[in-house]
């Protein structure tokens, strides 16, 4: 199938999308749809880094900031299938657009924002533009390409997904470190404003525009049920932690079990009529590559962003990195996943579909490495140290992220490309929240629960140095309880930026003593026992938290297995990067 030929179900009608066609700028016309997919994933995890900036600046509580990072996540979950169904009906062109427009502007207005609230409200509605243009992405590959040519494009958009998804901390790090002209945290928005429009400007001219079935009405019973029961189940997972698992986040998970289940049974009841148009037909999950494939993404992806939340957050919190420097020590993951991607076709010829394999046991060597680093390295982590195990993951990551695609919309009608790719993108987004949501309970209450035994690991020192200061041993025995006291009660705080009373209650005493007992317990405490305390205690948390990442990894593997086989020389209907 050519690319100016209609898909099967669909057509190619715009002016632009016959210009792509006829004088094949398909690489033209990818550059611009994989732009989009870079911006919308990175704002996923690019904010993570101005969370303290942002509070600073706009004097926002910890509840309503960490909203400008969950509402994002949230909308564009809630979204993307039904974004999906409205391009395979209503033109991929169309849709794409008016998603990138919309992003585009809320990006501007979440640059300008004035306060907190308008950042949040312009968040939620940037998540719900995303949602319209990221399914039409892969549904456009999908009929531009024919089965010679689109698993390159389906590797390259792999390969994006990854890329973006680890990359945000590195570049949201650097651009605030930058301060660009003066802008601070807001760089972060502004720059998706030129790549918006660049990108703006190649789709008007070069994309086709294309349809999975134009007669197809939307199913509106369908589109509220999967929004509602998506999020009533999101919701809870990507803010419940921070709120402290209130009873209402619970209430919220179970009912959206009834809600998509009544999704799922209206789903097969219209799958079964002749004249109805359901949202998701019935007969994608009868395929197996399909169906399992999605498994397979839940799972996967509820391991990648979830060791990078935890990873970045463990320099950050625990052993003092900079935005930057965090950043800067993933880049050995990102530049590995990179070449991986690269150099994945060659694997795949050998290998087939055994390559996702190979790129699962990869991660899970990784992680176990990174498991034995920290062990080793204790609080004398350096993050050089951290390269080969990443390094190895990378590679791994890379294995699978290109060719992964390829396999689960392998043989799947044109018609239903758009559908496809929003279920697909909402396992995935929904596997992220999941995973960090339960990598959060697991490290949040790690750490808390190792807070006292980091306290015992630094006493004899300090009280050392507090014997060479001379206080008396009335004073030791308040000054390791006040320090006792603060740092288990912060390891056991759900928002960072608050002070525990116990540290309050500490400063002010410091501050009432005579200056040369203020001085040694400031050089004691402030500058030695406490930087070390949390050193520990984040490096053993996260030696433990690991065995999330390790266990996720190790079932994604398992699941690969149950994935049709494809034979690394049949190479007309193999995906590879």
């Amino acid at each position: 199938m050519s690319a100016a030929t209609p898909a099967a179900g669909g057509a190619v009608t715009a002016t632009g999308g016959l210009l792509a066609a006829r004088r094949g700028h398909r690489v033209l016309a990818l550059v611009v749809v994989l732009s989009a997919v870079f911006m919308q994933l990175l704002d996923t995890t690019i904010v993570t880094v101005a969370i303290p900036s942002i509070q600073d600046d706009l004097g926002a509580g910890f509840g309503t900031v960490q909203l400008v990072l969950a509402g994002y996540s949230l909308t564009f979950a809630c979204t993307l299938v039904t974004g999906g169904r409205l391009g395979d009906s209503h033109g991929r062109r169309r849709l794409f657009l008016t998603g990138m427009l919309g992003f585009v502007l809320t990006s501007a207005l979440c640059g300008a924002a004035p306060d907190a609230t308008t950042l949040v409200v312009a968040r939620l509605v940037q998540g719900m533009c995303s949602g319209l243009m990221f399914p039409q992405v892969l549904a456009i590959i999908q009929s531009l390409y024919d089965e010679r040519s689109r698993p390159k494009a389906l590797g390259a958009y792999g390969a994006s997904i990854g890329l973006a998804t680890i990359s945000g901390p590195v570049l949201g790090g650097a651009l605030i470190a930058a301060d660009v002209l003066g802008t601070g945290w807001r760089a972060i928005f502004y720059l998706n404003l030129p790549i918006g429009a660049l990108a703006l400007a190649g789709a008007l001219r070069i994309l086709p525009e294309t349809y999975g079935d134009r007669g197809r009405r939307l199913d509106l019973t369908g589109a509220l049920l999967v929004t509602g029961g998506l999020f009533l189940l999101v919701l809870p997972l990507v803010v419940g932690r921070d709120q402290g698992w209130p009873v209402w986040a619970w209430v919220l998970l179970a009912l959206s079990v009834p809600v998509l289940g009544a999704f799922v049974a209206q789903q097969r009841r219209l799958g079964r009529r002749a004249d109805a148009d359901p949202l998701i037909r019935p007969g994608l999950f009868a395929r197996r590559s399909f169906s399992v494939g999605l498994a397979v993404n839940l799972v996967f992806f509820a391991g990648i962003p979830s060791f990078f939340f935890l990873f970045i957050l463990t320099l950050q919190a625990g052993f003092g990195y900079s935005a930057v420097g965090a950043g800067t020590v993933t880049l050995g993951f990102a530049v590995f996943v990179a070449l991986a991607s690269a150099r994945s076709s060659a694997v795949v010829r050998r290998l087939g579909t055994r390559t996702l394999s190979l790129g699962t046991a990869l991660l899970v060597a990784g992680m176990t490495g990174v498991l034995l680093t920290l062990h080793a390295a204790g609080t004398g982590l350096h993050g050089y140290q951290l390269l080969p195990s990443l390094a190895v993951a990378g590679i791994g990551a890379g294995l699978f992220l290109a060719p992964v695609t390829g396999v689960i919309t392998a043989g799947l009608p044109q018609r239903d490309a758009g559908s496809a790719s929003g279920v697909l993108a909402t396992a995935q987004q929904v596997g992220a929240a999941l995973g960090i949501a339960v990598a959060g309970v697991i490290f949040f209450g790690l750490l808390g629960g190792n807070a006292q035994r980091s306290v015992d690991a630094v006493t004899p020192a300090l009280r050392e140095q507090l014997t060479a200061a001379h206080l008396t041993a009335g004073q030791q025995h308040d000054v390791l309880a006040g320090f006792t006291a603060c740092f288990t009660d912060r390891a056991h705080a759900t928002d960072p930026a608050a002070t525990p009373a116990s540290c309050a209650r500490m400063s002010s005493r410091a501050a009432a003593a005579p200056a040369d007992v203020r001085a040694a317990v400031q050089r004691a405490v402030v500058a030695e026992a406490l930087p070390q305390a949390r050193r520990h205690d984040f490096s053993r948390t996260l030696q433990q938290a690991l065995g999330w990442q390790v266990g996720v990894f190790a079932l994604s593997f398992l699941l690969v297995a149950a994935l049709p086989r494809v034979r690394g020389g049949d190479v007309s209907t193999l995906p590879a990067a």
